[in-house]
Order: structure tokens, then sequence, then C-alpha cells
């Protein structure tokens, strides 16, 4: 299909696109979604109790697959295996992981880890997953996910985060984004995303091998009090500003403005937790050594093209976790978040099955390419559910062929909110790169 990208006309046609791109697709009863099947990956034993989370989706060179989850709830501690905790944390969580040799088809459950938010990714035949219980931890396989190494310690003494973030490989280097509590406590306002630089040969079980990008925390980069205009925060309940869950992306298109020819930049897309919906947040990381790959990573923020210091940037279901892939062969971007629809209800006139505050929506699933990563164009629904507390969200995905596989945090009629669900689910969109127009 042929398709070009002249600017931002190109951002204008999206609308109308769509009906074009969506053909048969569209009827009187709305955009059918382009995955709405699913295979059940993992299904709590005590929904009211024990929660599925962050789900972590890996495709290795053979065409295995490798899965990764979390569970918490009070519940959890009552489950057999190994459970890990962090620090202030109400209850244990445990990580999980699986594999599937058949595209997805049946899951395989190979571990229970003390580690959880985990992140899969693959170096030369080694596989590991970076995660946290507190402290960043790691573990690696070196059987295709089989069998797992005990975690290893990347910190002491510390709190970290993160959702199965996405990774990018450049350099000679694996580039993985985390997430700093500076404080010691959860708040999303001193929370700092911290970039991870492995080199590809190097044991990344040891800490020694990796490097750290410096710290910059939302605090410190926003002033709040001189956000004129844009209306944040847009709501006053609710945890304080602030950013989380970082994608990484490094922005190779020369016409680009914020492409770095050297090769020694990256960009952190961001949730942006506003109390409202529709923006997102970003910085960039620099390395200071003489070659790509080497030297400090330094984090600041990014200008506009009028030279505007920035962070805010408009992000289709940029207020929960969303996913960025990029897709070479198109050389595009492609972005898996959620859709809200309804973020001007009043409070006290929303349905009971609504979870927390008006922008939290999280029951549909929506897909946006681009080429720049900042104009994004909509591609269609990947899944949806007409109950709110029914979850499609805190998806990730992965470019298998001509498919993109989808790994989502999901719940049916047993899960106890859209937030606590009780399914992983696992869904194909056939022929994505058909979307693009």
């Amino acid at each position: 299909m042929m398709y070009s990208f002249p600017g931002r006309p190109a951002v204008i046609l999206c609308a109308i696109g769509l009906l074009f791109v969506m053909g048969a697709d569209v009827s009187a009863q709305g955009v059918k979604p382009l995955a709405q099947d699913f295979v059940v990956v993992y299904r709590s034993p005590s929904p009211k109790d024990v929660y599925t989370y962050s789900p972590g989706l890996l495709r290795l060179p053979s065409g295995r697959l490798i899965a990764t989850i979390d569970l918490g709830g009070i519940g959890v501690d009552k489950l057999p295996g190994p459970k890990g905790r962090r620090p202030r944390d109400r209850w244990d969580h445990q990580g999980k992981v699986f594999i599937s040799d058949d595209r997805g088809k049946t899951w395989k459950h190979t571990a229970d880890l003390t580690i959880f938010h985990c992140t899969p990714f693959v170096v030369g035949d080694d596989v590991y997953i970076l995660g946290h219980a507190g402290d960043l931890k790691i573990t690696r396989s070196t059987d295709g996910g089989e069998t797992w190494s005990k975690p290893a310690a990347l910190t002491e003494g510390q709190i970290w985060t993160g959702h199965a973030h996405n990774v990018v490989y450049a350099n000679g280097c694996v580039y993985v984004p985390m997430e700093h509590y500076t404080s010691g406590r959860i708040d999303w306002s001193t929370l700092a995303p911290v970039l991870l630089r492995g080199h590809v040969g190097d044991d990344l079980t040891k800490r020694e091998n990796w490097t750290f990008a410096s710290e910059l925390r939302f605090k410190d980069a926003v002033d709040l009090n001189k956000l004129n205009y844009i209306g944040v925060p847009f709501y006053n309940q609710g945890m304080k500003a602030g950013w989380l869950e970082p994608n990484v992306v490094q922005l190779a298109d020369p016409d680009h403005i914020w492409c770095d020819p050297s090769g020694r930049t990256f960009h952190l897309f961001l949730r942006a937790h506003t109390n409202g919906n529709g923006y997102g947040a970003v910085v960039k990381v620099v390395e200071q050594g003489d070659e790509p790959g080497t030297g400090a990573m330094k984090t600041t923020t990014e200008q506009a093209p009028s030279g505007k210091e920035m962070v805010y940037l408009p992000m289709p279901g940029g207020e929960i976790k969303f996913n960025i892939q990029y897709d070479e062969k198109t050389k595009l971007y492609w972005l898996l978040s959620s859709q809200s629809v309804d973020g001007m209800v009043r409070r006290d006139r929303m349905p009971k099955s609504r979870f927390n505050k008006p922008y939290d929506e999280r029951h549909r699933l929506q897909l946006f390419f681009s080429k720049n990563a900042v104009d994004w164009c909509f591609a269609g629904i990947v899944a949806m559910t007409d109950d709110p507390q029914q979850a499609r969200h805190y998806a990730t995905m992965v470019i298998d062929g001509d498919d993109l596989l989808v790994l989502a945090r999901s719940g049916d009629e047993q899960a106890k909110s859209a937030h606590d669900g009780n399914i992983i689910t696992f869904h194909v969109v056939k022929n994505f790169r058909d979307l693009v127009y």
C-alpha cells in the first residue's frame, strides 16, 4: 500500500482516512475491533484477592514467544512458589514466565519469580528479564526461557518500578528504560525515568556491565505554577502530577527535528499523570562519549521547534501506560494505548463499574501509527468491552512477520475492577501494515 506523510496535513487526513482504512469494518455498530478474540495465558485462581498485572512479551529469533506477568493482592501469599515484596508494599507479588511455540495458541508455565514488573529481552543466545522487588533485579535464561538463574541485584537499598518496557538495540548495545523512586517512596512527582545501557556480549547479570543514565525527576523538570492555559492538573483529585512508565525511542529519520545523526540520542516517551487525558511526556537521553554506545548518559528536557523547553506533548492515551514499537519495514512507529471516551463525566454520575477518576478508562485498547512519534494516525481498536470494569489495557506488542502480537492486562465478569483484573489475554492483529493509509 502506498502512503505519504507531507507533514501536518497527514494528521488532518487521519480522521477522514479512517473510513477508507477500515472499509467494511465500519458499520452501524461502530468500528469492528481488529483482534477481539483472544487466548487466556493466565487466569487468577481467586479474582477478588489475586490480580493479574504487567504483561511483557518477547519473540525469540526461533519464533518462540516468552510472556512475563506478575500477580498482586492479599491472596498472593497463599499461592505456591517464591514471592517478593517492595518496601512499603501492602502485599506480596509473584512474577511468572510462560512460553509458546505455536504463535500463542497454547502456553506453558516455566517459572515463578521473586521479581515483578518485568521486561523480557534477548541478547545473543541469552534471554534476560529485568524487573525489581524494591531494588532492580535481573535473571537470565540460557535455554530459551525453560529455566532461569537466581535473580541478581543491580542496586542496593533503593525503590524501583517499571511495567514491561520496550527496548532498543543500537550501537552494539541494548537500551532498557526503568524508573527510580528517588524519594524512597511511591510518588510520581519524584520518580526519575532512567535509561540503562548494556553492551551485547557482556554478562548483564553483573552491575558493572550496565551504564545508568542521570536522573531527572518530574518535580525538577516541571513547574506546575507556570503551566498556564493547558489545565494541568486537570482535576484536583488523586495523586499529584507526575510521569511514569517510559518507552525508549531512537529517532533515525534525518529529516526529523529531534534526530541526532551521531546516533547518541534516545528519547523517552512517558505516561503523563495530569489527572486528565490526551497528554504524554518526553525527555531525551544523550550519550557523552565520543562514539555511540560509550560514555555517561545525561537525561534532559527536549526543546520544541520554537526553541521553548517542553515536557508535555499530545499523546493518544498518554494518561495510561502505553507501548511504542518501531517497524523497520515501514519505518513507522506503532502505539498501543487506552482510549478514553468520557473523561468529562461528573464523578457523582459515573457508572459504578467505572474505576477511579473520570480520566481512568481502561476497557478500550487502540492502535496508532506515526512517521515521527509525535503525530499519530488512528489505525483501529484492537479489543474492547462494553463493561468498563472488564479492562483491556497495559498491553505490550511485538511484530511477528505480517502480524502484530499483543499481550494485555484484562478482566472478565469476575474481575474486581478495571485496575485489578483477573486474566492475561493474547491477541493477534493480522496484516497490521495494511492499516497504513
